[in-house]
C-alpha cells in the first residue's frame, strides 16, 4: 500500500450527504475540515490560480468556524461515494431578495481532471435553482485558469466579460473573467437533475 492510499483511507469520512450529484455527495462543511481545505490550498496550482497566499491552519480553521455561522453562504465537502474528500464547494454571498450568489470549487490536487468539478458544479447549481430562490449565479476565476473555465463552460456558465487587472497575485497584476448562469438557461439543460439520479 503506497503512502498517497494510507492518507486517502485516513481521509474517509462516513458523513452524511445532503445533497449529490452523479458520483458525488455533498455534506455540510465541518470546522475539522479545515486540515483538507488546508492542504489543498497550500498546492501551488490552486494558491495561483485562485489567488490564495500561505495562510495558518489555526487562521484557516477560525475562518471554517466563522464561515459556517455565516447566513449569506453555504458550504459543502465534497465526498466521493466511498467517503474520500475530494473539493470544497459553496455558494457565497447569497442574496436572497435579488436572488443572486456565487459559485465556489476548490478540488484536492490528486482528484482533477476526473470530473469531479463539473459534477460538484452541477450538483452546486441544481441546489442553487431547485432549492434555492436564486436567479443568477455566478463564477468569478483568472482568465488564464482554462480547467476552471472548461468546467464553468460545461455546467452551463455563459462568459460576461472581463475585470482588466483586477488581482495582485505574486506581484503580478491578472484579468479576472466574469462567468453566469441563468435560471432559464439551467432549466434548458439537457442533463438529469441531482433529485432524479
Amino acid at each position: 500500500m503506497t503512502e498517497n492510499t494510507t492518507d486517502e483511507t485516513a481521509a474517509r469520512t462516513d458523513r452524511e450527504r445532503c445533497w449529490r450529484g452523479r458520483g458525488v455527495g455533498f455534506t455540510p462543511l465541518e470546522a475539522d475540515d479545515a486540515e483538507a481545505l488546508h492542504r489543498w490550498r497550500s498546492d501551488p496550482v490552486a494558491a495561483h490560480e485562485v489567488g490564495l497566499w500561505p495562510r495558518p491552519l489555526s487562521a484557516l480553521r477560525e475562518r471554517v468556524e466563522r464561515d459556517i455561522d455565516d447566513q449569506n453562504r453555504d458550504d459543502f465537502l465534497v465526498l466521493l461515494p466511498d467517503g474520500t474528500p475530494v473539493g470544497h464547494v459553496a455558494l457565497l454571498d447569497e442574496d436572497m431578495v435579488d436572488g443572486t450568489a456565487q459559485a465556489y470549487l476548490m478540488l484536492d490536487p490528486d482528484h482533477r481532471g476526473q470530473g469531479y468539478g463539473t459534477d460538484a458544479l452541477d450538483a452546486l447549481a441544481d441546489l442553487a435553482f431547485g432549492e434555492l430562490p436564486v436567479h443568477r449565479l455566478e463564477a468569478i476565476t483568472h482568465t488564464d485558469n482554462t480547467a476552471a473555465l472548461a468546467v464553468l463552460r460545461k455546467t452551463g456558465f455563459v462568459p460576461e466579460g472581463v475585470r482588466r487587472s483586477a488581482c495582485l497575485h505574486r506581484g503580478r497584476r491578472y484579468d479576472l473573467a466574469l462567468l453566469s448562469l441563468l435560471r432559464a438557461e439551467w432549466e434548458a439543460l439537457p442533463r438529469p437533475r441531482s433529485w432524479d439520479l
